[in-house]
């Protein structure tokens, strides 16, 4: 019988509009799977492949670990955002201590270099929700006095 090993692995959860992304951290030798298809056949800009590879090139990681992603809603730029921000929260994870008073000068750099490079921010703008009454968030029905 077959024994399977565990592998340690850590986890983050990024948001960006609707879009939501689990991110899955496990060493490894770079592979990077989303919704179970590859980096490059996901995402097809380039833009968006370079947000999902920022903070693993940010922390010169691209080789080491392998990234699972799961990821719905919003579209591909807001996913992208999305796993960026998961990944980054996985990576703070996975160099912080268990005991927060056991902090070192590596564990608070690697944290001070994600959110300095806006990695850890969440971008919070939304879309705004249509009002009753008009045709839409802001535009309403033209007005006449008389």
């Amino acid at each position: 019988m077959a024994q399977a090993t565990a592998k340690k692995h850590y986890l983050g959860t990024g948001r960006r509009k609707t879009a939501v992304a689990r991110v899955r951290l496990v060493e490894g030798t770079g592979n990077i799977t989303i919704n179970r298809r590859s980096l490059e056949g996901y995402f097809s800009e380039e833009k968006d492949r370079n947000a999902v590879l920022g903070p693993l090139n940010l922390l010169e990681m691209r080789n080491r670990l392998d990234v699972i992603v799961r990821t719905h809603g919003g579209g591909f730029t807001g996913q992208a955002g999305a796993i960026c921000q998961g990944l980054a929260r996985a990576l703070k994870d996975m160099f912080a201590p268990a005991d927060p008073e056991a902090l070192t000068e590596t564990e608070t750099g690697i944290t001070k270099k994600l959110r300095d490079s806006g990695y850890l921010t969440r971008d919070g703008r939304m879309k705004e929700r249509k009002k009753y009454g008009r045709k839409g968030a802001r535009k309403s029905f033209q007005f006449s006095k008389r």
